[in-house]
């Protein structure tokens, strides 16, 4: 039984034929569209106030150290971390062009239990994440109603979580003045609960469709940073420069902790490798490519903000929109915020469409049950999973909270970029003459870079991030061994 827990299947089998694949309507310059719509969201326009100047609990104490203007060696080390990644996801997608992602890839080189826990972990990065975006999203929002105007009620715009863990008084306060039903207070988080649901409606009318929204809502949130990029260079004090690193490398390694939510992503371009045209080409530009130009824009931003104002200002909610309103520029900073809107909107649309893919495979592997794998005869895209993923990720955005998902989703993002690290390494010994149209270059030394590197990153994360990790995968174990096991197509052929 042990040895069939870690049963591999063939990478032939891995390529599905045209009746049961998806339509490939995306090229190279799609693929990098998306990986900047997924990369560049509420990490850089929300937690890099928090990277730069750390986080202090409601008592007072320290829960971690920022970086300060030292914040751009703590994106430089993430993009070289992520680099290491995404060479190895290059490889195995260039090989492997299918939807799953790093599951398919864990599929054909470690095993189908290994494969479950990469699928299931994957969650968290797709759904989980896409939960912790729509919350910021939705904190955007009310504001940008408010520049306007428009006041949203405190109770429709504020999930029961968040109210319930908030140190804030005021917040906390709305567990009693909010409207009841049965004693109950009425508390939901109605613009992410919304935004949710029409990108999942964008989702459902097709891939080509959808990359067609993302490109212009790419397009949106770079112009917006080049204008706080543009307006910043103006504003630039050097004092602010010192201390350069006011909590030397523990505050650099536990900066790149948390913003490591801005990198998550760039990996979900592997998803659309079904719907990719000449995937052996397409997919390692895309990869490569958006990770190479996301990077260059941290940092620049990075840069940026810790020269306009004292680094210890930065810890809120729109920290580049805050930066803009001290240094006299609040209009411009309103604009920033409305970028900030359409920006996370796109990670939205790139995670929602990563998820059910993945799903997708592994419904069709019969690890997950049939609908999951079940797709819309005309738009191409699985369509169940898409819907019922959407419903759950809105709800969960309506009631949750935004600091509980960060960390959750860092850690199960940074677990499965080390094991595909490690996969490759595994392939080379097990396949070593397969065609490889995309080779990770010193493979012996990047890949095991790759995983040391992801596992320093996680070691920066708190010890609840690991306890929840930890009951996450058992769950996923007892799924695995009620369903999947027994619903295996590898183990009935």
């Amino acid at each position: 039984m042990v040895g069939q827990l870690f049963s591999r299947k063939p990478i032939a089998d891995l390529l599905p034929d045209g009746s049961q694949g998806l339509k490939r309507v995306l090229g190279a310059g799609d693929l990098i569209m998306l990986a900047i719509g997924a990369v560049i969201g509420a990490g850089i326009f929300g937690a890099i106030g928090t990277a730069a100047a750390g986080q202090i609990g409601p008592n007072g104490e320290v829960i971690r150290y920022g970086a300060g203007p030292a914040l751009i060696f703590s994106f430089i080390l993430l993009g070289g971390a992520c680099a290491l990644a995404a060479l190895c996801y290059a490889e195995l997608a260039a090989m492997i062009p299918q939807a799953g992602s790093a599951y398919a890839y864990s599929y054909a080189t470690l095993g189908e239990l290994v494969a479950w826990i990469i699928g299931w972990d994957l969650i968290l990065e797709y759904a989980v994440g896409n939960v912790a975006v729509a919350i910021s999203w939705g904190d955007y929002f009310t504001t940008l109603l408010r520049g306007i105007g428009v006041h949203l009620p405190a109770w429709l715009a504020t999930g029961y979580r968040t109210a319930l863990l908030s140190s804030n008084p005021d917040v906390h306060a709305l567990l009693t003045t909010a409207p009841r039903i049965a004693d109950v207070p009425i508390l939901i988080n109605l613009p992410a609960f919304a935004i949710v649901m029409v990108v999942t409606w964008l989702l459902l009318r097709g891939a080509r469709e959808s990359s067609t929204a993302n490109n212009v809502m790419v397009v949106i949130k770079l112009l917006a940073l080049g204008l706080f990029v543009a307006v910043g260079l103006m504003n630039i004090d050097t004092a602010n420069y010192a201390p350069f690193a006011p909590n030397g490398f523990t505050g650099i390694h536990q900066g790149a902790a948390i913003v490591f939510f801005a990198y998550i992503g760039f990996d979900a371009i592997s998803t659309a490798a079904e719907e990719t045209k000449n995937p052996q080409r397409n997919l390692p530009i895309g990869i490569l490519g958006g990770l190479a130009i996301c990077t260059v824009i941290y940092v620049a931003v990075g840069a940026v903000i810790t020269g306009m104002v004292p680094y210890q200002q930065l810890a809120v909610a729109d920290p580049l929109s805050r930066a803009l309103e001290l240094a006299g520029y609040s209009r411009v900073g309103w604009v920033v915020a409305l970028g900030a809107a359409v920006s996370m909107a796109a990670v939205l649309l790139v995670f929602g469409y990563g998820q059910p893919r993945i799903f997708f495979a592994m419904g069709r592997d019969g690890l997950l049950p049939p609908w999951t794998a079940r797709v819309n005869p005309r738009t191409r895209v699985p369509s169940t999973a898409t819907l019922i993923t959407g419903v759950i990720t809105a709800l969960a955005s309506a009631v949750g909270d935004a600091a509980e998902t960060y960390d959750l989703t860092n850690i199960g993002t940074l677990f499965a970029f080390a094991l595909v690290c490690a996969g490759v390494l595994v392939l080379r010994v097990r396949e070593p003459h397969r065609p490889r149209p995309f080779k990770v270059p010193c493979a012996w030394l990047i890949a095991p870079l790759g995983v040391a590197a992801c596992l320093f990153v996680m070691a920066g994360l708190p010890r609840q991030a690991w306890e929840r990790f930890g009951v996450w995968l058992g769950i996923g174990a007892l799924i695995y061994g009620c369903y999947g096991y027994w619903h295996s197509r590898l183990r009935r052929t």
